[in-house]
């Protein structure tokens, strides 16, 4: 660990053990701060904390689902336990909606996007704000998606929800300016992760499929959006809150398809 950009930090990042979770851990270690690595999966959310650790950082791991109620309020009672305070927290869980009309979709499949996607920041955050104004402020991001400020053919579960996660991002921000509490979000394009591999099966096929969307011509990589996440918690950005990153590659400032000769149509 090298940096100094948060030195005394301690940060909780929920889905930790994702690829933008794992990323941002990582990056906010090599930063000075200590981590906790929460995750429904706990290989993943060890491997994360185990490097960290190995590399001179302090991690925590734990494993937990932070859409429950108990173990939203358990994440927060065990960082409090293991370092003390809690001055970063950053929310990155999303389940997979399947691409699908309104009147096709199951209300079960409806509830656990919502659950994951949403209810899961809000208790989070319930918990959460509380500690970080105890600690004299510090800073919530939340990775919403560049889906959530357009319209988009078969995902309106998921679009809604990731609309939603912004607009609660500003109502937390006007809440928690008082408190020293800034809130960001971050609005991610098409990125390399595994829930990418298992609709394309190979990255290969992923970024042929998806970088053409982008201006850049490509899918974006999760390190891009832990440098995002970086700025968001660090003083870099001290003048901003109630704002959304957007780092999507070009992906809304042109909503059409790269060809080799430029950009043509819309889709």
């Amino acid at each position: 660990m090298s940096g100094t950009m948060l030195e005394g930090r301690v940060a909780l990042i929920t889905g930790g053990g994702g690829e933008i979770g794992g990323s941002t851990a990582k990056r906010f270690a090599s930063e000075g701060a200590k981590i906790v690595v929460a995750d429904i999966r706990k290989d993943a959310a060890d491997a994360v904390a185990a490097d960290i650790v190995a590399k001179g950082g302090e991690a925590l791991s734990l494993e937990a689902d932070s859409s429950k109620l108990d173990q939203a309020r358990a994440i927060v009672d065990a960082t409090l336990q293991r370092f003390g305070k809690l001055t970063t927290y950053v929310n990155t869980p999303s389940t997979v909606t399947p691409y699908s009309l309104i009147e096709n979709l199951s209300f079960e499949l409806w509830n656990e996007a919502l659950a994951v996607n949403l209810s899961g920041a809000f208790l989070m955050c319930q918990y959460a704000i509380p500690e970080i104004r105890k600690a004299g402020g510090g800073t919530i991001i939340m990775i919403t998606s560049q889906l959530g400020q357009i319209g988009v053919p078969l995902r309106a579960t998921y679009s809604t929800t990731k609309a939603a996660l912004m607009q609660l991002t500003k109502c937390l921000a006007v809440d928690h300016a008082i408190d020293n509490i800034r809130v960001n979000s971050i609005s991610p394009g098409s990125i390399d992760t595994r829930r990418t591999l298992r609709r394309y099966g190979t990255r290969e096929v992923a970024n042929k499929a998806r970088g053409p969307f982008h201006l850049l011509g490509r899918t974006g990589r999760a390190d891009e959006i832990a440098a995002g996440a970086l700025f968001l918690a660090s003083e870099e950005s001290s003048f901003m809150t109630g704002a959304d990153l957007l780092l999507d590659g070009g992906y809304l400032a042109f909503k059409g398809l790269q060809r080799p000769e430029g950009p043509s149509g819309t889709t």
